[in-house]
């Protein structure tokens, strides 16, 4: 796997686009990236573990979970990322958003059962939403499985797993934590990120699923089933079916009588309807009470008429009340213009006493004045003259509001006066044959309720009804009771249905733990053959990487790596095979064991992925350094971007040595807008580099 192109967009001093992309060289494996202090390199590494993370990057770093809780929370960390700058300009309305944006590129990726040339990794916060984005894209389109095992799973089990990508993505300054490593916390940290590494983890979890599902069984069948209770709770079960089935049948029972009675009733209303006589007690009340709801209706349809009547003679006026509505829109015509006059009037007058002020305050001779304001008393009068208006003249004299109400007659008549006019009568009509019907109705009831046959058949079918209502309730009573039993049925169902799985389940659950049991054993016998190959192959790793990079060939002659449950951990040993305290190793022998480390742990994880070092050289002295380029660097990966500090870190000397497996370099630049990275000529770097005398941080 590889990356073939990485692009920042506003993340924290890089402000605007900086894209970079990098050669695909199989001979020559190393990038370098090279920057002053506070230029961004650290920077640059955190934007891909938080390209790829997220807010689970803090799973990655101790320092990102400081930086995370220190923030105030991962959404305030977000805000930090954000390139200050741009936020400025957004808060200043300067631009329309603040976007911060990392993409990543990879190629050759192995993904089972999916082929693909290209997956792109984008994660987006936007500022003024506040809203955090992430999406994949393989091949230039969104995948289903992507989707359905959703991103981060997908980045975790298919790209890098986030526990071990410390390991790929480092500051060599800060790795010598592997040496110092003494809590059993620290301890335990580490292990578990061995494990990961090593191919271990799998079998482990493996192993925790497999406990965890003998200690249910042994749970299970910890206390016998009581057979005693069971069989009561199957009696308990058969008498609920018993009192169900009997109310069931009276329920039955009821339902038939109640449809038997009522056939009887419909035969004696078919009775009273031949006999004219189908009008009850209750039906007569009802027809009495609709009487008077007519009535209701009645008068207050007769009242609306009345008000529509007043309007008839003006309808009927129809031409002359048209001449009226004309006369008055003339003379409110006549009156606005009168108004307008007016105000002319009174504008000329104020104007001319200013002019003649003005005027007067010239100093001409009292001939010159004179004839002046004869001029503009002359002129004044001709426009002040109010001249007849040969549109009409004022005979109503109408007020505002009574020439308002004109017209408003005038366009109700005109819109809406014979429309409703029309329901209205209609509404009258109706309601006086609905009462002249039930009127009539009850009249005829009244007449024949004396009737001998039809008395006696309404007292019949009164008789039944009232039967019917109590066979109703009694029929209520007992689906009420049919209903309790059911539910009390179903609460027992439950608890025996308990007792029964217990029951049978008990020799399966005897059988699932001895297989359990015996699945453990293997895998606990396996998983203790695959540490000890692992182990013994990682020593031998180590060792070798110290032997190519350390001088000193006496100083440590062996490692031995110890596995004590769930803590591994690494001792030097020296010539006389004791132990060596690495606190006890200076700060660059620390840092070079560490190396040696980090190549013994990416080479038998069998992983192929991209590593990224920041300060690669920072605690090496000139020989050491000599060693990390040629033997360490070009084998680790087969790519490889160092992030070095040129000169105080890497020397021209020790670039020369890393010049053979350059396939290409970059410089960051800074400004007081902020940082940008800009791509070089593998000879030209220090050149370049050496001209930014007018940089600075931001």
């Amino acid at each position: 796997m590889r990356i073939e192109r990485i692009k920042l967009t506003n993340f924290k001093i890089y402000k605007g686009e900086n894209e970079i992309i990098f050669k695909n060289d199989k001979d020559k494996n190393i990038s370098l990236i090279a920057g002053m202090n506070g230029f961004g390199k650290t920077t640059f590494l955190t934007s891909l573990i938080w390209s790829f993370y997220g807010g689970l990057m803090a799973q990655v770093e101790d320092k990102y979970r400081k930086d995370i809780k220190n923030s105030g929370g991962y959404e305030k960390f977000l805000e930090t990322l954000v390139n200050k700058n741009t936020v400025h300009d957004f808060k200043e309305g300067k631009t329309k958003s603040a976007v911060l944006q990392v993409e990543v590129q990879l190629v050759d990726v192995m993904i089972p059962s999916i082929p693909c040339r290209k997956v792109i990794i984008k994660r987006t916060y936007d500022f003024s939403s506040k809203k955090e984005t992430l999406k994949i894209l393989i091949d230039g389109h969104e995948n289903q499985l992507t989707k359905e095992v959703g991103y981060e799973v997908f980045i975790n089990d298919f790209i890098l797993p986030r526990e071990i990508a410390k390991f790929f993505f480092f500051d060599a300054e800060k790795i010598v934590s592997l040496a110092e490593a003494k809590s059993k916390s620290e301890l335990r940290s580490l292990s578990k990120a061995y494990s990961e590494v090593l191919g271990i983890k799998k079998y482990e979890d493996l192993k925790m699923n497999l406990t965890t599902l003998l200690t249910k069984l042994k749970r299970s069948g910890v206390s016998m089933v009581n057979k005693t209770k069971l069989d009561e709770l199957i009696k308990i079960d058969n008498d609920f079916d018993s009192l169900i089935d009997l109310n069931n049948e009276k329920k039955i029972g009821l339902e038939e009588e109640i449809t038997s009675i009522k056939l009887k009733v419909d035969a004696i209303q078919e009775k009273l309807i031949r006999e004219g006589n189908d009008v009850t007690l209750e039906k007569l009340k009802e027809l009495k009470f609709d009487k008077e709801q007519y009535k209701k209706e009645h008068v207050e349809a007769k009242g609306e008429l009345k008000k529509l009547l007043e309007i008839v003679p003006i309808v009927i006026a129809g031409k002359k009340f048209d001449d009226l509505v004309n006369q008055v829109n003339i003379e409110t015509k006549l009156k606005d213009k009168s108004l307008n006059d007016k105000s002319l009037i009174k504008e000329l007058d104020m104007f001319s006493k200013e002019l003649v002020n003005e005027i007067k305050g010239l100093g001409l001779d009292k001939k010159s004045n004179s004839k002046i304001f004869n001029t503009i008393e002359k002129l004044n009068s001709k426009r002040t003259e109010v001249k007849k208006s040969k549109s009409g003249n004022i005979i109503l004299d109408y007020t505002d509001e009574e020439s308002r109400g004109v017209i408003a007659t005038y366009n109700y008549i005109k819109d809406s006066f014979d429309s409703q006019f029309k329901i209205i009568i209609k509404n009258e009509k109706d309601t006086r044959q609905a009462l002249t019907r039930v009127s009539n109705k009850i009249k005829q009831a009244e007449a024949r309720k004396n009737n001998p046959l039809a008395q006696k058949l309404r007292e019949e079918k009164e008789i039944l009804s009232i039967k019917i209502e109590n066979l109703n309730k009694e029929k209520e009573i007992v689906f009420v009771e049919l209903t309790t039993w059911k539910v009390q049925k179903d609460s027992n169902k439950k608890i025996l249905s308990e007792y029964e799985k217990n029951y049978n389940l008990v020799a399966l659950d005897k059988e699932k733990f001895e297989v359990t049991t015996l699945a453990l054993e293997k895998l606990s016998i396996l998983t203790a053959r695959i540490k000890e190959e692992k182990k013994y192959s990682l020593q031998k790793s180590v060792m070798l990487g110290l032997k190519k990079l350390m001088h000193k060939n006496d100083f440590i002659t062996n490692v031995q790596v110890r596995i004590e449950d769930d803590v591994m951990d690494i001792d030097l040993l020296d010539n006389q095979n004791n132990v060596i305290d690495k606190d006890t190793l200076s700060k660059g022998e620390q840092q070079l064991y560490a190396t040696a480390l980090l190549k013994a742990l990416v080479d038998e994880s069998g992983i192929n992925f991209p590593v990224f070092i920041v300060s690669p050289l920072q605690k090496f002295d000139k020989s050491h350094s000599s060693n990390v380029i040629q033997q360490f660097y070009p084998t680790i990966s087969e790519q490889v971007v160092l992030f070095p500090l040129l000169e105080k870190e890497l020397s021209q000397k020790e670039y020369e040595q890393l010049k053979p497996n350059l396939s290409g370099v970059y410089l960051i630049q800074n400004d007081s807008v902020g940082s940008s990275i800009t791509k070089c000529k593998v000879d030209n770097l220090f050149k370049k580099f050496n001209e930014q005398d007018y940089v600075f941080a931001n």
